[in-house]
């Protein structure tokens, strides 16, 4: 038996990948989503993301064998929520910061959606990483808010409009680059939740 063969098939794919720092890699990561926002998926190489960060294709190549592959990690890498650390006390303020953060990042990660709209149709991992990255973190440190709000005593846990919050919340992100060719900055979201998210729970 080879060495390959007796450590395995994740042992020697490991082997061929260069070395990179934490930092580089994550310069690689930015580069290819940051591609994919202002070119479409499409049109994303990997010998571009190479030029763009001065590093040979080979180099991305040993890492990632595919650009699929490449996205993916990209996306994984970011899965990590915006909105934890939001607790003020009160269920209204925390909505309130939630509106900003989310209004602060908007742009970013709807030029993101849009770009890869296609893609994830046609590939299955792709889509899982795409919620992974920028949905599924967003949604639980969401629901977390509304349910210490609910501790608090704050809201009735069997409020009908609360499992609507994260719809109301991240579907205006989405929509309004569509109805009204704009994103949904921190403004616009300060004044959705002021008008439509606290009035349907109730609070001031």
């Amino acid at each position: 038996m080879t060495s390959q063969a007796a450590d395995g098939p994740d042992q020697v794919a490991a082997s061929r990948r260069s070395k990179l720092t934490p930092e580089r890699e994550q310069e690689f990561f930015d580069a290819v989503l940051e591609q994919i926002r202002e070119c479409g998926y499409d049109s994303v190489t990997m010998e571009g993301v190479a030029a763009s960060t001065r590093c040979s294709k080979s180099t991305l190549y040993r890492q990632w064998r595919t650009k699929p592959q490449f996205v993916v990690a990209a996306l994984r890498s970011r899965r990590r929520s915006r909105l934890e650390g939001i607790d003020t006390g009160s269920l209204a303020e925390d909505l309130r910061r939630v509106a900003v953060a989310a209004g602060a990042w908007s742009q970013k990660d709807t030029k993101l959606l849009q770009a890869l709209g296609h893609a994830v149709t046609q590939d299955e991992e792709l889509a899982r990483a795409l919620r992974e990255a920028l949905v599924d973190p967003e949604i639980a440190a969401l629901k977390e808010i509304l349910r210490r709000g609910v501790e608090r005593g704050e809201i009735a846990a069997d409020h009908p409009a609360l499992d609507y919050v994260p719809a109301q919340v991240f579907g205006v992100l989405r929509a309004r680059p569509i109805l009204e060719g704009e994103y949904a900055d921190p403004e616009y979201l300060a004044r959705f939740v002021e008008a439509a998210v606290l009035p349907a729970l109730g609070l001031t």
